[in-house]
């Protein structure tokens, strides 16, 4: 499963010109499932993100997590974080997982980040056409991929 955390002051989708998910100071998530990814991936992850101390404190180091801010997520699916570009010029997305797995881990993942404490938990619209807008704060912009950690 691959993430990439943007710590915003706000951040927005919209589906067909509607708001499905709206934040204030958060992590604006782009989650990619991958084919061999399970339940055990998706628990992992969002655990991890949830505890991620990447907000500033009173002496402005980054030792907060999302939990001490009582932040908020949005969580967007995007299967192009899965592409394989080593090859050509036209990403592969084979190593993306097929909706019918891909989505129930989506909203798993979402689900278990308010398992881990985060309150206020948005999100898109799975595999719709959506537009994301944000203000990164920082920038502060972190990539998280569960088969990293595998081989450690």
């Amino acid at each position: 499963m691959k993430a990439i955390i943007q710590r915003v002051s706000s951040a927005s989708v919209k589906v067909d010109g509607e708001f499905t998910g709206k934040i204030d100071t958060g992590f604006l998530i782009l989650l990619g499932v991958n084919v061999e990814d399970t339940e055990k991936e998706a628990k992992l992850l969002a655990q991890k993100v949830s505890k991620l101390r990447i907000f500033t404190d009173s002496d402005d180091k980054m030792n907060l997590s999302l939990l001490d801010i009582k932040g908020s997520a949005l969580v967007v699916s995007n299967f192009t974080l899965c592409a394989d570009a080593s090859h050509g010029n036209r990403p592969s997305y084979m190593n993306a997982a097929r909706p019918e797995k891909a989505e129930p881990l989506y909203e798993l993942f979402c689900e278990e980040l308010k398992s881990n404490g985060v309150d206020t938990v948005e999100k898109g619209i799975f595999g719709a056409d959506m537009k994301v807008e944000l203000l990164n704060d920082g920038p502060v912009t972190l990539i998280l991929d569960t088969d990293d950690w595998k081989k450690k």
